[in-house]
């Protein structure tokens, strides 16, 4: 375990939302004090989410339904991460992308050449507007040739409901149909913690990760040596640390009781 005073001599706090700041609509108890503390403090926070069912500006919206104003420029998420990927390794190529509408038009404007047929790769998103139809045409074009990425792995988005499928459950269905495992990208991937380095331009030592998921927030950290902070508001219990191999540096209820310790 990292000693307590380390994480106050820390520069950034790479928050993630779902579980972590809210759930579904409702925001999470003590996630505004939080944010206040950081910036009482003189620290910067930003805004990671895996959920590529919307695009910033949705979220940007979101946050400001529930009292907090941000810029553009503090927050990231899987679908922003997979769009800089594209355009380095796919610039030109045709890409089938299986998700929501908002997030094939943000994919469009950012000048990703979408297609439905001869696609040079997939991208599966994680898509609440899903069908078999778009189910299908994926598992075809892969079986046929083209390659397979994904923007995270999650398995379950977490609402105040329940969790729901996420986009790792979608895309398990399609390997369990052609035999292919897509390359992810998201957190936990190195793809994730580049962009977030490019885009502060401060190092690992600088930097908290903040999530409720073992596998991807505080992978994150574990497998690039930044500093993990699990919070219990989410999708990870307590019984599920146990057994886990990647283990988080600080383990609190939430963002409240993690504002006590600025």
């Amino acid at each position: 375990m990292v000693k307590e005073t380390n994480l106050k001599e820390k520069k950034l706090f790479v928050l993630d939302m779902d579980g972590t700041f809210y759930l579904g609509d409702k925001l999470i108890d003590g996630s505004l004090d939080f944010v206040k503390k950081v910036e009482a403090t003189g620290k910067k926070y930003l805004f990671f989410t895996n959920n590529s069912s919307k695009t910033s500006d949705f979220y940007i919206k979101k946050l400001a339904s529930m009292g907090l104003n941000i810029r553009k420029d503090q927050i990231i998420t899987s679908g922003d991460v997979t769009i800089n990927y594209l355009k380095k390794y796919y610039s030109g190529k045709k890409i089938y992308l299986m998700a929501t509408d908002i997030v094939e038009e943000h994919f469009y404007k950012s000048g990703i050449n979408l297609c439905e047929e001869d696609a040079d790769a997939v991208v599966v998103a994680f898509d609440t507007s899903l069908t078999y139809e778009k189910l299908s045409l994926a598992c075809t074009l892969i079986r046929n040739g083209s390659d397979f990425i994904a923007t995270h792995p999650d398995f379950n988005c977490p609402t105040e409901d329940g969790f729901i499928p996420d986009c790792g459950a979608m895309c398990a269905l399609i390997t369990a149909s052609t035999g292919k495992k897509p390359k992810y990208l998201g957190k936990p991937y190195k793809e994730t913690v580049d962009c977030i380095l490019d885009h502060t331009r401060l190092t690992l030592d600088d930097i908290v990760f903040i999530g409720d998921r073992l596998y991807t927030d505080i992978a994150t950290a574990y497998n690039h040596g930044a500093t993990g902070l699990l919070v219990l508001s989410g999708e990870t219990k307590l019984e599920d640390l146990e057994k886990s191999d990647v283990k988080p540096d600080f383990v609190f209820e939430s963002l409240k009781e993690v504002a006590k310790v600025l």
